[in-house]
């Protein structure tokens, strides 16, 4: 019997591209974790010799300070709990955050290609003025010269809602579990895995059959349903309107935003949306205008074309540089500092400042930062695999 040859012989471990890169990370991994060692054990031996005790046990320890924001803490309770509320009111800024800034960015790139004079120079004044003038100094505009000079309580500005605002803060409406939420929360988490079983299913007929099946929008819908219909199956409502009213010498009720979250939370969207702007002008400005007159060779009007050409296209250039501008939001909030919001990186420092725990604190600190970062980036990397172009 003639033997056949193989058209695509087996290529041999040791000169396979996969195996080799893959060899190649894993001793770099092994690398770091050496000289981290390494490193780890000259400081703690210096430490030690300055008779200076390491380790985290302190964390137990009652912090003795108050936190103005956040979740509610007693100074009885431990460094550790302080530490976790700072990691909390972080990320309650960078969620926020991010979601502001880029709604914020995509309605400013776009302005900037407007067809009206007046609303593409507005865009333009704001990117401009925002991207050349440092953060620190927007924080304390927005703290010292915004929220500190708004009206007394008596006097708040009201807002569509109702939102009130004053020198205290910021008062919106929000809303209060009743006993039956925590049924719906666990239909909510049902709600959520049915909706990525159907965007599964869908993905999957769209590659086997090559149409398009608008896989996220029947995701939507189906966590939606799912919502509506555990909401009207409970005996009561899992959620009751709760609406800020004025009580003496305050409001009551609602969700409040503090002078500094709100300082903080202004100034990183403002900042971050600026260049953001740009990123989706230039992302747009790189889809071929062909594609856009073929759009509308076929009567598609405008926002269609935006929507369902030109969108599609440039994400592809936009979600890289997005996710650097996403870490540096991130990585900014530090600055909250400055103006006195209890982050991360500020309870850290009272920390410090009171054990004198200065390996443990700023280990602890660039592990969480490091942690939120990688878990931002991770997340991109997945949906730009997604959207990239694939050549053939």
């Amino acid at each position: 019997m003639a033997s056949v040859v193989s058209l695509h012989p087996r290529v041999p471990l040791w000169r396979d591209v996969r195996v080799l890169s893959a060899l190649g990370q894993a001793i770099f991994v092994v690398v770091i974790i050496i000289v981290g060692a390494f490193l780890y054990g000259n400081v703690r031996a210096a430490l030690q010799r300055q008779g200076l005790v390491t380790g985290f046990d302190f964390m137990r320890a009652p912090a003795g300070f108050n936190i103005g924001d956040g979740p509610a803490f007693e100074p009885s309770e431990s460094y550790a709990r302080a530490f976790t509320i700072g990691v909390i009111n972080t990320l309650r800024v960078i969620g926020l955050g991010i979601v502001l800034a880029t709604l914020l960015g995509l309605v400013a790139g776009v302005a900037r290609l407007s067809s009206n004079w007046l609303v593409a120079k507005i865009a333009a004044v704001y990117v401009q003025i925002i991207r050349n003038t440092p953060l620190l100094l927007q924080l304390f505009f927005w703290f010292f010269a915004v929220i500190l000079k708004l009206p007394n309580v008596r006097n708040s500005i009201t807002l569509p809602g109702p939102i009130y605002t004053n020198v205290r803060g910021i008062y919106v409406p929000w809303a209060t579990p009743t006993e039956t939420f925590g049924a719906w929360r666990n239909a909510l988490i049902v709600g959520v895995i049915v909706a990525g079983l159907v965007w599964l299913g869908i993905a999957r007929w769209e590659r086997r059959t090559g149409r398009v099946g608008f896989a996220p929008l029947y995701a939507l819908a189906a966590f939606a349903l799912m919502a509506v219909v555990s909401w009207f199956v409970l005996p009561s409502a899992p959620l009751t309107p709760d609406v800020p009213t004025l009580r003496g010498l305050n409001y009551r009720g609602g969700a409040r935003m503090s002078p500094e979250y709100a300082a903080l939370l202004f100034g990183l969207v403002f900042y971050t949306g600026a260049f953001i702007a740009e990123i989706v002008r230039a992302g747009i400005q790189a889809v071929s205008k062909g594609q856009v007159e073929a759009a509308r060779a076929l009567g598609l009007r405008p926002l269609l074309v935006l929507r369902l050409v030109v969108f599609p296209q440039a994400l592809r250039v936009i979600i890289p540089p997005l996710t650097s501008q996403y870490l540096n939001l991130a990585k900014n909030s530090s600055l909250a500092v400055a103006i006195g919001y209890p982050d991360l990186f500020s309870i850290g420092g009272t920390i410090f400042n009171q054990t004198g725990h200065a390996l443990e604190i700023i280990s602890l600190i660039m592990l969480s930062y490091l942690t939120m970062s990688l878990t931002t980036s991770l997340l991109l990397n997945i949906y730009n695999r997604r959207v990239r172009l694939v050549e053939r």
